[in-house]
């Protein structure tokens, strides 16, 4: 503890007139810990940390590779990861994307080279992004940390909670999004709701930043902690995923009538290039009627 409040004190020294951390608009404090959990060395000792330097990424299907960590207020499968710590301060970014209208919720509890914790950062802090031509719609944080001068490497841990579980994530609806994109009038129409829930997949990607942030670990004059062997080191070849297809979900009713009904409204007006972007982005998202809808319609003109 004596540790802890240390390296607190002294890097609110060192980066005085500086923000402490930089992060989503969530009213957190990542040094309080009082809510994380609390893990056994031995336990953490037992994960397979894999390594992510930066300019890289790492993609988890927790189903598959995820890892078990049976202590209090954690569910489910985690992802443990590992980052350079003598590389100057990091920008970590956290992305678990919504699929079939589930997704998992995370956590991130940051531990220095000695496998003491030093940030936590909860669920609510990774807030919901709607979905973009490159992404789909995501819970996503980004985390700015600064590993104290003689640390080699930080820990990161991201799991779930039975709380998380409990809650549920309203997204954008496909539709709304198009219309509020081209400037249309937004669709009275339900959003879906993403479940949470123990399985999905989780992205973490590593950069090298300038800008202060959270400090990670003790400083020179410290008190010190004899190292810690931590788990087995994964080989980077583990860091490049397989690129899999995504099973698109089955696109909602309402959200199949109103691409519908604009493709008739756009024929109409003998809009042809605007009824064929709706036709388009509506078969993107799924629809299975939003062709015959066009060919018919261009028929009766």
């Amino acid at each position: 503890m004596k540790k802890k409040i240390l390296a607190l004190c002294l890097s609110m020294g060192l980066f005085a007139g500086l923000p402490v951390m930089s992060m989503a608009e969530v009213n957190i404090v990542p040094q309080d810990l009082s809510a994380a959990p609390n893990i056994a060395t031995t336990a953490l000792q037992q994960l397979s940390w894999t390594p992510v330097n930066p300019s890289e990424k790492s993609v988890v299907d927790l189903a598959k590779n995820g890892q078990t960590l049976n202590f209090a207020n954690i569910s489910g499968p985690v992802a443990a990861y590992s980052v350079p710590a003598n590389m100057g301060e990091l920008t970590i970014s956290l992305t678990s994307d919504i699929n079939r209208n589930q997704v998992y919720s995370p956590n991130v509890l940051v531990f220095d080279q000695d496998m003491t914790p030093f940030a936590y950062f909860p669920s609510r802090y990774f807030t919901y992004q709607e979905a973009s031509v490159m992404a789909s719609d995501s819970l996503k944080g980004t985390i700015k940390l600064t590993p104290a001068l003689g640390q080699k490497q930080l820990y990161i841990l991201v799991f779930t909670t039975p709380d998380d579980l409990t809650k549920t994530t309203t997204q954008l609806d496909p539709a709304k999004a198009y219309a509020k994109g081209v400037g249309n009038a937004i669709p009275d129409i339900p959003d879906p709701i993403a479940k949470h829930v123990t399985q999905g997949s989780v992205k973490l990607e590593v950069a090298s930043n300038s800008n202060s942030s959270v400090l990670i670990g003790a400083l020179f004059g410290s008190p010190k902690v004899a190292p810690v062997t931590v788990g087995e080191t994964l080989p980077s070849q583990a860091l490049q995923p397989v690129s899999k297809p995504v099973k698109q979900a089955p696109i909602l009713s309402g959200t199949e009538d109103y691409f519908n009904q604009g493709i008739k409204q756009s024929i109409d007006k003998g809009d042809i290039d605007g009824a064929l972007k709706l036709l388009d982005e509506a078969e993107r998202l799924g629809s299975k009627t939003a062709r015959d809808t066009f060919i018919q319609n261009v028929k009766k003109q």
